[in-house]
């Protein structure tokens, strides 16, 4: 009995100290972008590197890590957009702008998760390939997105697979759409999250509601 309530209490600290150390992370990415480095997070979190590899093995780890931080926060928000009690049209706004006003809040995060460092000489403490570790944060949006539609949305034969489709389609447009007006602001957000709303209307507006399920 001893034996387990040591281990527990082990396993307690090693996860409150992991979530400082990511705290540590946000605080440096937050100020350098896709250029923070171990060294700099290491020294934010006042300890020496190695011990940050211990947690994390490597930047990968580490980035990992903060991906599913970031990617779980923004997936709660997102919920709860499609969750608000308003009309379908609403929500699907409201969805929208969750998206790019998590982006907008914290663009420094944004670029490390979704960019290299524009550094011309890469090395492990620069950037990170980012199809290897954007790819699966992406991917897993549009499952999460996908499995909603599908609880949702009446989408006939093949609702499955066509839910799918689906979330990983809209995931895409909302990433690409928001990466291009980030860097450029060529409108206001209003604008864009009305018009992405109006491209994706037609087919949302003519769907029912899946029976038995909460409704969209």
């Amino acid at each position: 009995m001893e034996t387990t309530r040591k281990a527990e209490r082990q396993r307690t600290a090693a996860e409150r100290r992991r979530r400082e150390l990511l705290e540590a992370a946000d605080r440096v990415v937050l100020r350098d972008g896709p250029g923070a480095s171990m060294n700099a997070i290491a020294a934010e979190a006042g300890i020496t590197k190695p011990i940050l590899y211990r947690h994390f093995g490597d930047k990968g780890g580490l980035y990992r890590a903060l991906a599913k931080r970031h990617t779980d926060a923004l997936l709660s928000a997102l919920r709860a957009a499609l969750d608000a009690p308003a009309d379908r049209r609403q929500r699907v706004e409201a969805t929208l702008d969750t998206y790019l006003a998590a982006i907008e809040a914290r663009p420094q995060v944004y670029r490390f998760l979704m960019h290299p460092s524009d550094d011309a000489a890469p090395s492990p403490e620069q950037g990170f390939d980012v199809g290897r570790h954007s790819a699966p944060l992406l991917r897993r949006l549009g499952e999460e997105l996908a499995t909603v539609i599908a609880e949702r949305v009446d989408l006939g034969p093949g609702s499955q697979e066509m839910a799918r489709i689906w979330g990983h389609g809209i995931v895409g447009m909302m990433h690409a759409a928001g990466d291009w007006w980030l860097g450029e602001r060529p409108c206001s957000r209003d604008q864009l999250v009305h018009s992405l709303a109006d491209l994706l209307w037609g087919r949302l507006a003519a769907a029912g509601d899946r029976p038995g399920g909460p409704g969209f």
